[in-house]
């Protein structure tokens, strides 16, 4: 008769927290379904551009295709969101030991990531440099690609890597006599210096502007911006310095927080597990 005391007793002291059970539930529903929808985005992209349908299409890509982006972001969301769900819902201390083993991984990339983009600043602004460079060569390759490089020199008012020059890596922008193209000796119309009394955008504004045969010894920075993206870049992270760093901060936070709710309900699960 004790005995079966003692064991409610002990049973009756050890319980799963509601709380933090249906707190960490509602935490990876969220980060579930954001993870669907990057993937979604991402394999919809691919459907559009007919890679689905033909996978040896994606080597033939040049340059970065930023649906990568949505893919395997979106990818690890779900995985991670999912396992998270179940684990809190289903007290499966597998689950849940998975999903803080892996945020914790990814915190840690991150965290060293952030070390080492700090002591090799001068290689990470090489590697920026040479990247900016091999997408400017494949900048009709692929919509996507135009369309975040695009993005990038209007947001930053910034031109190639380190100036206007740098697009004559381009085959439809180079200045070669070889270049038939109508493009030839121009740039894109990101790199163009908006005027605020055009309410629609002059896709050929950048015709030219590099050809001192036609132009003479034009001004440059009237019609285009002269600054390079990575120099732009540098000053935009310098100028929002606390921003970016509260951003990651609080990622850091988000992380940290799953990963404590998750423990904390392994170690409710154990401890009545251990009283039967």
């Amino acid at each position: 008769m004790s005995g079966r005391m003692s064991r409610k007793h002990h049973m009756k002291g050890a319980e799963v927290s509601c709380c933090v059970k249906y707190f960490l539930f509602g935490f990876n529903i969220i980060f579930w379904l954001l993870g669907a929808a990057f993937l979604s985005i991402g394999l919809w992209a691919w459907a559009e551009k007919g890679v689905l349908s033909n996978l040896s299409s994606i080597t033939d890509l040049g340059g970065f295709d930023p649906v990568w982006l949505f893919i395997v972001v979106g990818g690890v969301m779900f995985i991670l969101g999912f396992a998270g769900c179940i684990g809190a819902l289903r007290e499966n201390t597998l689950l849940l030991k998975f999903f803080s083993v892996f945020l914790g991984l990814i915190f840690f990339l991150e965290l060293a990531a952030g070390i080492l983009a700090f002591v090799f600043k001068d290689w990470i602004k090489d590697q920026l440099n040479l990247f900016i460079n091999n997408n400017i060569k494949a900048y009709r390759d692929d919509i996507d690609l135009q369309n975040l490089i695009d993005f990038a020199q209007e947001y930053w008012s910034c031109c190639g890597a380190h100036g206007p020059d740098d697009w004559n890596q381009n085959i439809y922008f180079n200045c070669t006599d070889k270049n038939t193209s109508r493009e030839k000796c121009g740039v894109p119309f990101s790199c163009c210096v908006k005027d605020p009394a055009e309410d629609v955008i002059n896709t050929q504004c950048g015709y030219d502007v590099r050809d001192v045969r036609l132009q003479g010894e034009l001004d440059r920075q009237k019609y285009i911006y002269t600054k390079g993206c990575v120099g732009q870049f540098e000053k935009w992270l310098q100028d929002n310095l606390i921003i970016v760093a509260g951003v990651f901060v609080g990622i850091a936070l988000l992380q940290i927080f799953g990963i404590c709710l998750a423990q904390n309900l392994v170690s409710d699960v154990k401890a009545i597990k251990a009283n039967w």
